[in-house]
């Protein structure tokens, strides 16, 4: 066997990438994906395209490399998490669009919830803030306003999953009627630990929580391993049957790709938003810092805990000065124009063009520029915006390790923006740390490649793993601790400028 399947169902895009023995990337195709947004807040996926793009950059990339399917040792997944859907399991047809992770139409019921006391139980039980994002309040709301849905989950007539539960539904089989008695109903538990639905110390469905959000039994998958045989994919799909050798959420699988296999090791992913995780262990914690626990990338002989910090706007800051302002033509340029300039001149830029995430947890924050001057040009701006992401990393950073009472000994980065010398190098200023990047930033493909080459003796174990992850460049911390410390202090001051101004306003 030559090369791993890397399937990477993201939010905006479907991705197959290939991967060697040596963990290099030999093949990649990619197809976007279509937003659907039918009111205000909503946000949602034709699931039948998810499969069909998917399917058609596996072929993409098996045929552009000239690769059969007994050169494939295992098929691994990633994807975005808490994205909903409920499919017949008859016909294997979707009832409904999915709900994609960004929907808020359940801001109101999950208020209610929080208003009634349940929010601390809730954490308790799954590491989880209450809230939309997450794939409770979505289920109930399908299985409430779809015609005919509870009857028909009551009879057992209907299949839940999140993204890697419908990909591995269909690559088994569950696409062609004529076979879908092969079809696997599973869920990774990567994925299973941010439904709200389960114990996360146990790892199982929750009984308490299902009737506290009315959900039937009936319609949930088996919970599985992320590093685990799911099945074998439909001969039909590439000529003969391929190992389904794991799945992962795509934060998860980052932190994997990663090799951040120890406890106190911490990676974090630039992309639209930024995710920041930390590998607890196998003991799980509660945060006092709002942050989430969630279930890490797991094998049959552990499960490790981490957690996590999300950022709203990250590159989407960059996007906006792009296509708001108007300062740059493309977001590549944004590095070349903040190096423009050697500081700030003490301009600070706070992200929040959707509130304020981790730790802050925000909803009525607002951008903010502060410090503007008749000195102040499109280049301290943009250099602003860049040392605006990387402060809101620094207070996730911060929270992490008062929680797990632990000092971080270094960051390993990935997605889009860590590409971005200037932003890594102040980053590492910022957080007094060592910010590593990897050679390949692809990091939640590489993370779905390892937890299934595992599974299928590709890799024999995390000593090989470490070894297939390589260094890139590491930036080590150019500013003083006082001067970090003043800078983090600004920053703080521009932050209660930002903080509930939608709320003051109204």
């Amino acid at each position: 066997m030559r090369y791993i399947l890397a399937l990477d169902q993201g939010t905006t895009s479907s991705r197959a990438i290939l991967f060697d023995h040596a963990g290099g990337i030999v093949e990649t195709a990619n197809r976007e994906l279509t937003q659907h947004y039918p009111a205000s807040g909503w946000v949602e996926h034709d699931a039948g395209e998810i499969w069909d793009s998917q399917l058609a950059v596996a072929r993409d990339v098996l045929r552009k490399r000239n690769a059969t399917a007994d050169e494939i040792a295992a098929i691994g997944i990633a994807n975005q998490r808490e994205t909903t859907l409920l499919w017949d399991r008859a016909t294997g047809q979707p009832i409904h669009h999915a709900i994609v992770w960004q929907d808020r139409r359940t801001a109101e019921y999950c208020d209610a919830l929080r208003r009634a006391g349940h929010e601390e139980w809730v954490q308790q039980k799954t590491g989880l803030l209450i809230d939309p994002y997450f794939c409770a309040s979505k289920l109930r709301w399908l299985l409430d306003h779809v015609p005919g849905a509870r009857d028909r989950a009551m009879r057992g007539e209907l299949a839940f999953g999140t993204i890697d539960s419908w990909l591995i539904w269909n690559l088994t089989g569950g696409h062609d009627a004529t076979s879908r008695d092969a079809s696997q109903h599973k869920i990774d538990l990567s994925n299973a630990s941010r439904t709200m639905l389960i114990d996360f110390e146990s790892g199982s469905w929750d009984d308490e929580l299902l009737e506290l959000f009315d959900i039937p039994r009936s319609v949930l998958p088996e919970i599985c391993p992320s590093s685990h045989l799911y099945g074998h994919t439909d001969t039909a799909l590439f000529g003969q049957p391929i190992r389904l050798g794991g799945a992962a959420g795509d934060q998860q699988a980052a932190l994997f790709g990663q090799n951040c296999t120890e406890p106190g090791m911490a990676k974090n992913t630039y992309g639209t938003g930024c995710f920041m995780l930390m590998n607890l262990g196998q003991k799980p914690l509660r945060s006092q810092q709002k942050l989430l626990t969630s279930i890490a990338c797991t094998t049959s002989q552990e499960r490790h805990y981490a957690l996590e910090g999300s950022i709203f706007v990250a590159g989407a800051i960059v996007q906006w000065l792009r296509d708001g302002l108007g300062i740059i033509e493309s977001s590549s340029e944004v590095e070349s124009l903040a190096n423009q300039v050697n500081d700030t001149d003490g301009v600070y830029l706070v992200p929040a063009l959707a509130g304020l995430g981790a730790p802050h947890w925000d909803a009525y924050a607002r951008g903010t520029i502060v410090g503007l001057s008749r000195g102040t040009t499109r280049a301290h701006i943009a250099r602003a915006a860049l040392e605006g992401i990387a402060f809101q990393v620094a207070d996730v950073a911060a929270a992490m390790m008062a929680d797990a009472d632990c000092q971080l000994k270094e960051l390993r980065v990935d997605g889009g923006a860590a590409a971005n010398d200037l932003l890594m190098q102040f980053q590492a200023n910022i957080l007094q740390l060592p910010v590593v990047r990897p050679k390949t930033i692809e990091t939640t493909s590489l993370g779905a490649a390892f937890v299934a080459g595992l599974s299928s003796g590709f890799w024999s174990d995390y000593n090989e793993l470490g070894n297939v992850w390589q260094i890139d460049r590491q930036f080590e911390p150019k500013m003083s601790n006082d001067e970090a410390e003043y800078r983090r202090s600004r920053w703080n001051d521009a932050l209660t400028r930002a903080k509930s101004w939608e709320r003051t306003e109204t």
